[in-house]
């Protein structure tokens, strides 16, 4: 009788997560490309776009259970190109390189602290004791929502027009604490830490059908008041986290669970 030889290579199931993985990678580095030419609004454009792909892709993976290592791992270096390099090239050429010596430092902390949020992301995916990931939160800010964050003066300078928001004296300062809140141990929200009353999930269907249009409309008005919103609420993620530890202390240890298979989520 003839033994099968293992099959190698990832499943067919699983292509169809890593291509969406890999477009957003092709996204990220577009924009760099665009960036170059002086072709701002591309650029931040081919970001976005990656944004949305990178959401999209663990959750493409979880529909045709073809979650793997292998998906988990282009996931990360996927969002270190696409959230973390390309970001801090765009920063440089359209502010920091007039900040002599220092303008690239300004930059690399950016793509540096994604990289090393990404690392740890990936060292804890096993880790029985997770925290923040048990009570439904994130701990730092993710990668993609840190690229929204260091990008938002080119936002706000895309349709006000002014002058200083291209000054490197105020970009680099916005892209150091950008980077920091990235590496920071801070509780901030995910998506399952969101929950909606049945009253009102009509109201949130029409909300987010009109925040569409409006980004359609005006994309970067209303992305600089969505970025602007997601700051704010660091703040408030921090104080719920704060109270959901306090009532886990007066409740006592709970029992420990097995971590879940990796399948890419938002780091």
């Amino acid at each position: 009788m003839i033994a099968r030889r293992p099959l190698r290579g990832i499943s067919l199931r699983a292509v169809a997560p890593n291509a969406v993985t890999a477009l957003a990678l092709c996204m990220g580095l577009s924009g760099v490309r665009f960036a170059i030419g002086g072709e701002w609004d591309r650029a931040l454009g081919a970001i976005i776009v990656a944004g949305v792909l990178d959401g999209l892709d663990g959750r493409i993976a979880r529909l045709l259970k073809g979650e793997s290592r292998f998906g988990a791992e282009l996931d990360s270096l996927s969002d270190v190109i696409a959230f973390g390099v390309s970001p801090a090239i765009i920063l440089y050429l359209w502010s920091l390189q007039a900040l002599p010596k220092f303008g690239w430092i300004f930059a690399l902390a950016h793509a540096v602290c994604c990289a090393l949020r990404l690392a740890r992301f990936n060292a804890q995916i096993d880790a029985v004791e997770q925290p923040h990931k048990s009570a439904g939160f994130l701990t730092g800010v993710p990668a993609p929502a840190g690229a929204g964050l260091a990008l938002l003066p080119v936002y706000i300078w895309l349709w006000s027009g002014e002058a200083t928001l291209r000054e490197p004296w105020l970009v680099a300062p916005w892209a150091a604490l950008v980077a920091f809140l990235m590496i920071s141990n801070v509780a901030t929200y995910s998506w399952s830490s969101l929950r909606l009353r049945r009253g009102i999930r009509l109201e949130a269907i029409a909300g987010v059908a009109l925040l569409g249009g409006a980004l359609v409309s005006d994309p970067w008005i209303t992305l600089t008041v969505i970025t602007i919103v997601y700051a704010g609420l660091i703040p408030f993620s921090i104080r719920s986290y704060a109270r959901v530890r306090r009532q886990r202390q007066a409740a006592g240890p709970a029992p420990t669970r097995p971590a879940a298979e990796p399948s890419g989520p938002p780091a």
